[in-house]
């Protein structure tokens, strides 16, 4: 095929269907001398006359009609495959690979929405992946990454993704049992505690309590030391001692019973969770989608401060 059959194939169609040079001009934009120049290279290439021209009409002739006939079904065809492609570039689709750097993240955003995620968009596959290192999006191949703010980077495009989250300080029933309730940050240096180290090298996670504008940081006496929240809320049932955790995370266990929160006045907020992703990469459709899903309401306020999320 000629690399100018096409276009001159299209527009032997706009004029068989207007059956007019000038009809077939204001639907291809083009004016009707350029289409006549299309049709007559396009005769002179098939070696056919296609349209018996007037000053007043247009018409086919039988080469034309057969040729008609021949050719619509095809460009039709063409027409429906590009315009699928186009919409498949529209509509949320393929793998779609999540970074979070803790299981909290993972509690706390994704898993909310994903089952209502997945059932609207069906032809999505989506991959989770919870890694306490941060890593390079771009190198790795994640589409989008979730984090406390302050582990975004600068680079990024962050879209608040939870409210401020509220810490509990918590204890088993057994535990306390034993042990006097603690009233004050004061009275936690009395206590057993669980301890988060968040980097194999890094320092033990200090407790920071508000109340009414004053604020107590507290180094927590431990006597286990984990480096993972889900650990610590784990210990903490066990009745190894108080544990500072996210609220989120340990709700289902002050539900059923299994921990105590105590010290709730005193309970800061932490700052909650962004999804980003490259500034230099445009968004997939699924990627569109799950942002507009996750995306969080106006922040509500609150009495108590916001600290730097330790999760």
């Amino acid at each position: 095929m000629h690399r100018s059959d096409f276009s001159d194939l299209n527009t032997f169609l706009a004029i068989a269907d207007h059956l007019s040079f000038r009809g077939a001009a204001a639907q291809l934009g083009l004016t009707s001398s350029a289409l006549s120049h299309s049709i007559r290279q396009l005769e002179e290439r098939l070696g056919s006359r296609l349209l018996h021209r007037t000053t007043r009409s247009v018409s086919l002739t039988d080469s034309g009609i057969r040729l008609l006939e021949r050719l619509r079904p095809g460009m039709e065809q063409i027409s429906s495959a590009l315009e699928e492609l186009k919409d498949q570039q529209h509509r949320p689709s393929g793998r779609l690979r999540i970074y979070t750097h803790t299981d909290l993240t993972l509690r706390t955003v994704i898993a909310p929405i994903w089952a209502r995620f997945l059932s609207s968009y069906p032809e999505v596959r989506l991959e989770l992946c919870v890694e306490p290192a941060p890593i390079d999006l771009a190198s790795t191949g994640f589409d989008a990454g979730v984090a406390a703010r302050s582990r975004v980077p600068a680079e990024a495009i962050a879209i608040r993704a939870s409210n401020p989250i509220q810490i509990a300080v918590v204890g088993s029933p057994g535990y306390l049992a034993k042990r006097s309730v603690p009233r004050t940050p004061d009275d936690v240096a009395s206590h057993r505690c669980v301890a988060l180290r968040l980097s194999r090298d890094g320092e033990l996670y200090r407790w920071v309590f508000e109340r009414n504008g004053k604020k107590r940081i507290i180094s927590p006496p431990a006597v286990v030391t984990v480096n993972s929240p889900d650990a610590a809320a784990q210990a903490s049932v066990d009745g190894i001692g108080l544990a500072y955790l996210a609220g989120d995370l340990v709700r289902p266990f002050l539900k059923t019973g299994k921990l105590i929160q105590v010290l709730e006045e005193w309970s800061p907020s932490i700052e909650g969770y962004h999804l980003y992703y490259q500034s230099r990469r445009q968004p997939s459709a699924a990627l569109r989608a799950l942002i507009d899903m996750v995306r969080a309401p106006p922040k509500v306020p609150s009495d108590h401060t916001s600290v730097k999320n330790p999760f």
